[in-house]
């Protein structure tokens, strides 16, 4: 009678786990621009992330909108990408305050390309992704170096990677970031290199890191000018590391786990 017993509590346990399966995590891919320059890549973004989603057994949501910038909508997103936003993409003093409250609250983040090129006269912003935009040279081939290939994000990648993009310049870089790519300058076509950034980092610019900030992850790449990017493999496959690092998903990484919301 024991057994039969246990054996209908078992039954009864698979039952309530299949009728009761984990809730999918739900990402907010966010595409704003302000007045200014907007990437033709930016459906091309949404599609990868929705696919991306998809393989990763995530919910996807799409906006342009600001006012989704709220206390009460964010609290449903394990994860904010910002794809290619730029310029101003707050229209409210209280929806930059709703992104600080979310970082805060230990969400993720996840910034592409031109999301350091928003937000420009925030301070806090450039120190959360980790660097401002100042500007790049022509679109062009050039060799990048693989800082860290333990990363989820580079472990595919062998010790460079050639690649077509905007090789972005920054400066403001959060001193706490931990580079993952930085592009090979001496490889970089310029004719206004010397006046920035010169000598300041050396033969090797920053492009793609991660780190903890203010109790949240943040993951930052450059890369991603061209639309073609977002059917590339190899680039799908940055991005969804990038992705699910920050959303503490990477159980053999070396890197230090997620804090846990407060």
């Amino acid at each position: 009678m024991k057994i039969k017993l246990l054996l209908l509590t078992v039954v009864l346990g698979i039952g309530s786990v299949f009728a009761n399966p984990p809730a999918k995590k739900r990402i907010l891919v966010y595409t704003k621009n302000g007045k200014g320059y907007v990437h033709k890549n930016i459906p091309f973004s949404v599609e990868a992330w929705k696919k991306i989603g998809e393989a990763n057994n995530l919910i996807v949501d799409v906006s342009d909108d600001p006012a989704v910038m709220n206390t009460e909508n964010l609290a449903k997103y394990s994860c904010l990408v910002f794809s290619n936003t730029c310029n101003d993409i707050f229209d409210t003093e209280q929806q930059k305050q709703a992104l600080v409250d979310y970082i805060h609250a230990g969400g993720a983040f996840v910034g592409i390309h031109s999301a350091s090129d928003s937000e420009k006269s925030w301070p806090w912003f450039a120190t959360m992704v980790g660097g401002k935009f100042k500007r790049h040279p022509a679109f062009q081939s050039f060799e990048i170096k693989v800082i860290d290939k333990n990363h989820p994000s580079t472990s595919m990648l062998g010790e460079t990677w050639r690649k077509e993009d905007e090789c972005y310049y920054m400066n403001e870089f959060n001193p706490n970031i931990q580079v993952l790519l930085a592009a090979d300058m001496r490889t970089v076509k310029d004719s206004e290199k010397e006046v920035y950034p010169g000598r300041t980092f050396g033969d090797y610019l920053p492009l793609a890191w991660c780190h903890e900030f203010e109790g949240a992850r943040v993951f930052y790449t450059a890369l991603g000018h061209d639309s073609k990017d977002y059917i590339d493999p190899v680039f799908i496959q940055h991005l969804t590391g990038g992705l699910l690092w920050a959303l503490g998903e990477n159980p053999k990484e070396s890197h230090s786990k997620k804090k846990s919301r407060k």
